[in-house]
């Protein structure tokens, strides 16, 4: 009997969570796979998509602790796909942002096995769209970087010039390590008052948004009991957010910056169903 042709090995992007912001071929592709090998912020409601007959493959990562290592994964999708199997890599928020994507297009490539990408909405801007955040704005932001809190030690990153005045930075994967960001930050000479926002669980039906100093940061990561998956986004731009204000834990002595400033807000922050459907420009929660 001859053996199967090797099949593609498709690089999926899920979006930060909502389903409703699956790519049409990402969805297709998901509903078409014989196997799916997932990251473990994939969403429920997105692996129902997949074909009763396939088979799911958790490959999820925590801090520290990964079910596979990444040079297992690599091999995975290689020998699945000289199986002939439809392989789909699903990976949360886009491949190639922080997804380590690139690494499984190299080893796909390396073992003769055929392989595409299929971008998807990236956490940064699923999370900023769903909080009314801009990232650029012509009176706030016009350069915005990305950047990670944990892929390597932060005294190995250098991001002298990413944040501050006219610049938006948004961090992946910072929540554990939020006071070391703003005291990395603020040596760097960003203002501690510049506005800073978290959005956790972005897209999703139990979003926060809040919004403090850069100051702050690390107290209030621990005061809101703030857990991963979220994103910390500094600059300006943070003060147009809908978002719930939590800086009235700060001395009462504000910085000059926020004296007499008025910020879109949404009390509670969190959801109803999905997204901010009932709030309005303004922050006002309709009736």
């Amino acid at each position: 009997m001859a053996e199967a042709a090797p099949s593609t090995v498709h690089l999926v992007g899920a979006g930060p969570g909502d389903p409703d912001l699956l790519t049409i071929k990402a969805a297709r592709l998901i509903g078409q796979a014989d196997v799916i090998v997932h990251d473990g912020l994939v969403s429920a409601d997105i692996l129902a998509l997949a074909s009763p007959d396939a088979d799911l493959i958790s490959v999820a990562k925590q801090r520290s602790r990964h079910s596979l290592p990444q040079d297992a994964i690599n091999a995975l999708l290689v020998e699945l796909a000289r199986e002939g199997r439809r392989v789909v890599r699903l990976k949360g928020g886009d491949p190639f942002i922080f997804g380590r994507g690139g690494e499984e297009v190299e080893a796909c490539r390396a073992a003769g096995v055929a392989v595409e990408v299929v971008p998807g909405v990236s956490a940064a801007l699923g999370s900023a769209a769903q909080a009314q955040l801009p990232l650029t704005h012509r009176a706030a932001s016009s350069a915005v970087s990305f950047v990670a809190g944990q892929c390597k030690g932060l005294t190995d990153q250098d991001w002298s010039g990413l944040a501050g005045k006219g610049r938006t930075l948004v961090i992946y994967m910072g929540v554990a390590t939020a006071a070391d960001i703003a005291e990395k930050l603020i040596a760097d000479g960003v203002s501690p008052a510049i506005p800073v926002a978290v959005l956790e669980n972005g897209t999703r039906a139990d979003m926060r948004t809040l919004r403090t100093l850069l100051a702050d940061l690390g107290d209030m990561v621990l005061r809101e009991q703030v857990k991963s998956p979220a994103l910390i986004v500094v600059g300006e731009v943070a003060a147009h957010a809908i978002a719930r204000d939590v800086w009235n834990s700060l001395p009462s002595v504000w910085p000059e910056p926020f004296e007499g400033r008025a910020f879109p807000s949404d009390e509670g922050s969190r959801t109803e169903g999905r997204g901010f459907d009932r709030l309005s420009p303004n922050g006002v929660r309709g009736k």
